[in-house]
């Protein structure tokens, strides 16, 4: 089968055959896959043997929900009872990440199948920071993750690039995994940056963090996010496959290989079947469909969507 050098990848210009970021004069399309810690396309019609998962990296599928600033006690009670009647495919890690106040309600009462994400955390140890809250609060309620650098912190509340990995490398500290979002806004994809925007988000986490043990890349293009939009499979296939070349250059193919990269951005029970049969897609990061306990199952479930037949 001929194959393709990434080498024509870099940092800092999109690759040249990618459709749907740029201007292109090819409409051919390659999906990415690593082999041995060696990362490289091959033809889209190759297929694989049956009863494998179809994921470029070697970590398992990950689904996390992010209810933002939504729920009372009684719907977040209905919501919980809901997930825990739920049936769920075994090959999912999934986390549900409630506002800080109702933290300790879902975490009493969430079957333990579900682990629990906070929505940020503070860059240190606890202090004189009013409304903040500390990666050693977040442990001490039961917290095993943190959503950091999602697009409404950076471009509502103003976090820098360098401010979230700061964050993201103290949370690791604390032994808190990081569901570390990038993301690009309309006006960068449609001026060709998707790629650029992506990337310098990347390196600002890698420029801080001591290890990409517990990271899980969230990419969220900020235009899909809450607006019923959703980027194709094959635009979200391409900025992924582009994201875990990038590790593979500036950190390590084995860091690539192992790092789970989600999609997030108006994921639905409608959508995320096909979604998930897309190499690179390593999962979901779900805000809306997050609180409605049967349409969540059901995108947890699309993981049995890339296991495909020979």
């Amino acid at each position: 089968m001929a194959m393709l050098s990434t080498s024509q990848l870099s940092a800092a210009a999109p690759p040249p055959l990618f459709s749907g970021l740029r201007r292109s004069s090819t409409t051919q399309s390659f999906f990415f896959q690593s082999v041995n810690s060696h990362i490289r396309f091959s033809s889209a019609s190759a297929r694989p043997s049956s009863s494998i998962i179809a994921m470029a990296g070697t970590g398992k599928f990950f689904v996390g929900g992010n209810w933002k600033c939504n729920g009372t006690k009684d719907a977040i009670k209905q919501l919980v009872s809901d997930l825990n009647s739920a049936t769920l495919e075994p090959d999912v890690d999934v986390v549900v990440g409630p506002p800080f106040v109702y933290i300790d309600q879902v975490k009493s009462s969430l079957t333990d199948r579900i682990e629990i994400a906070a929505q940020n955390s503070w860059i240190g140890k606890g202090g004189a920071f009013t409304g903040e809250i500390s990666a050693e609060q977040l442990k001490d309620i039961g917290c095993k993750w943190v959503i950091l650098g999602h697009s409404e912190r950076r471009h509502v509340i103003g976090e820098d690039d360098q401010f979230i990995g700061k964050k993201a490398a103290y949370a690791l500290g604390q032994n808190l995994g990081v569901i570390a979002c990038i993301g690009e806004l309309l006006e960068d994809r449609e001026a060709g940056k998707t790629f650029e925007v992506c990337f310098k988000q990347l390196k600002a986490y890698a420029d801080a963090v001591p290890s990409w043990d517990n990271i899980v890349i969230a990419y969220e293009p900020v235009w899909a996010i809450g607006t019923g939009k959703v980027a194709s499979p094959e635009q979200a296939q391409e900025v992924h496959v582009a994201v875990r070349d990038w590790l593979a250059k500036n950190v390590s193919p084995e860091v690539a290989s192992k790092t789970r990269i989600i999609y997030g951005g108006s994921v639905n029970a409608g959508n995320s079947a096909e979604l998930a049969k897309k190499e690179d897609i390593d999962g979901f990061l779900v805000g809306g469909a997050s609180l409605k306990g049967s349409d969540f199952a059901t995108i947890i479930n699309s993981v049995t969507a890339k296991k495909v037949a020979a």
